[in-house]
């Protein structure tokens, strides 16, 4: 497997992560967003939508990160990655949804550049937007934390959910939003810090960050 990202991708963090919790090997190829990698003629032959994550397996491209973990999930069920009742895989996949739909793509890099670009916003700006998205979604997941987790988002082992939160963390502590008051999704944050799974994922021990 060769997984095209950038280390401080949400998306990207996110695929790495599950690969991780699945004990998976794969190689990396850098794709650099800030100097327009994604809109190279080699990334768009892999992926037309010029977005990363692109994951090539076994002469396959898949693209769009929910889409990956899904095929993780299916392709490598163990360790599983969502529980076993229905109704309980219905709870992990609407808190992932809830950080990767309404939550990420309004914080990404393009939408920054956007906002820059296009309507003259400088860096306060930018943060004041990103937590204008990323406080409420948080306060809902806070609360979902409280109803089904047990040290993870839902129960007490790493599931999709966590995938999606820690990457979401890192991109709030950028912008500068405040945590304080979201104690269930720091103690998953701190959780994690101790996980090797995660340790591995982060963008800082990825081979092209800065």
């Amino acid at each position: 497997m060769i997984l095209h990202g950038y280390w401080r991708s949400g998306a990207a963090y996110r695929t790495r992560i599950a690969l991780a919790l699945k004990g998976l090997d794969y190689d990396q190829r850098g794709v650099d967003l800030r100097t327009g990698g994604q809109r190279s003629e080699a990334f768009v032959s892999l992926n037309p939508q010029g977005m990363v994550p692109a994951l090539e397996v076994d002469g396959v491209v898949l693209t769009q990160s929910p889409a990956i973990l899904e095929w993780l999930e299916e392709a490598h069920p163990v360790p599983s990655l969502l529980p076993t009742a229905p109704v309980d895989r219905a709870h992990v996949r609407a808190m992932a949804a809830l950080i990767g739909c309404d939550i990420h793509p309004l914080n990404n890099l393009r939408v920054g550049k956007a906002l820059r670009e296009t309507f003259g916003a400088d860096q306060a700006a930018v943060d004041a937007w990103a937590a204008r998205w990323i406080l409420p979604g948080f306060e809902a997941l806070e609360a979902l934390v409280a109803r089904h987790g047990a040290g993870w988002c839902f129960g007490d082992a790493p599931t999709l959910a966590d995938c999606y939160l820690i990457p979401q963390i890192y991109s709030a502590r950028r912008f500068k939003v405040p945590l304080e008051v979201f104690p269930h999704l720091l103690a998953i944050d701190a959780a994690a810090a101790r996980h090797p799974a995660f340790i591995a994922a982060h963008p800082d021990a990825q081979p092209d960050a800065d």
